[in-house]
């Protein structure tokens, strides 16, 4: 007999396939005219915006090291929130545990991202399949987790991007409930507000602040275009110290 989760998987491949055309439909359709921020963000690297943020706003933007991509895939889109703290098992039941995360998956626009925080809660998955499933059905860009991640099999079918800290098949039910979404969330060492912008890829993830994000932008642009005019000069004198000279860069 197939067990349940091994269908679920079977499902969760073919509802990838059934997603994927009907928002290739949708564009086909005529979708709303793209943001040109998220579009210029897009365009450049993970490290680029990290050093923009370095310079533009004297603070860090890049989240820790061990964010890490567990399904592939580089994700650009403005930020939609979710907080869970350690509870109670009365308090975790399986109906508030992830109240607030569904809600926001649930209510989460096309090209949206998720951001999760689980605190303290590397030892808890805050999504799986299921969950994957509907922010894939939402039409959102991927999802952001300072915690765990599970079924990572499922969500990979799904080809939903999930960048988190672990991956542990523990359930939040009994251990932890979401407290609020839509708010301010520190997010593996870096503040994330609804609508500012999240930018990951194998090299990690950035958070940029909405209210900055056209000059980090503009950064990223300069250092991208930048190293591109280095590569020449590397190549020419095999050696990085003629390109440093001249472009002051490294």
């Amino acid at each position: 007999m197939v067990s349940s989760r091994r269908t679920l998987f079977a499902l969760s491949a073919v509802a990838a396939a059934v997603l994927g055309l009907g928002f290739q439909a949708a564009r086909q359709a005529g979708a709303p005219p793209a943001d040109p921020v998220i579009a210029g963000f897009r365009r450049s690297t993970v490290a680029s915006v990290a050093d923009a943020m370095d310079q533009v706003t004297g603070r860090r933007g890049f989240m820790s090291h061990d964010m890490r991509p567990r399904v592939d895939g580089k994700v650009v889109g403005r930020a939609v929130t979710a907080l869970m703290r350690a509870a109670a098992p009365e308090q975790a039941t399986a109906q508030l545990s992830a109240r607030h995360s569904v809600g926001m998956i649930d209510a989460a626009k096309p090209g949206e991202v998720g951001v999760l925080v689980i605190e303290n809660g590397l030892d808890v998955a805050g999504l799986g399949g299921l969950m994957g499933t509907a922010a894939k059905s939402r039409g959102m860009a991927g999802i952001v987790i300072d915690g765990g991640v599970r079924d990572v099999g499922e969500v990979r079918a799904l080809g939903l991007p999930v960048y988190s800290r672990s991956v542990v098949p523990s359930s939040s039910v009994g251990r932890f409930a979401t407290v609020a979404n839509g708010i301010p969330v520190q997010c593996a060492g870096v503040e994330v507000k609804p609508g500012d912008i999240i930018v990951a890829g194998e090299d990690g993830v950035v958070a940029v602040p909405s209210e900055r994000a056209a000059e980090v932008l503009k950064r990223a642009q300069e250092i991208d275009e930048r190293e591109t005019k280095m590569v020449p000069f590397i190549k020419q004198y095999k050696a990085l110290t003629k390109a440093i000279e001249v472009f002051n860069r490294i």
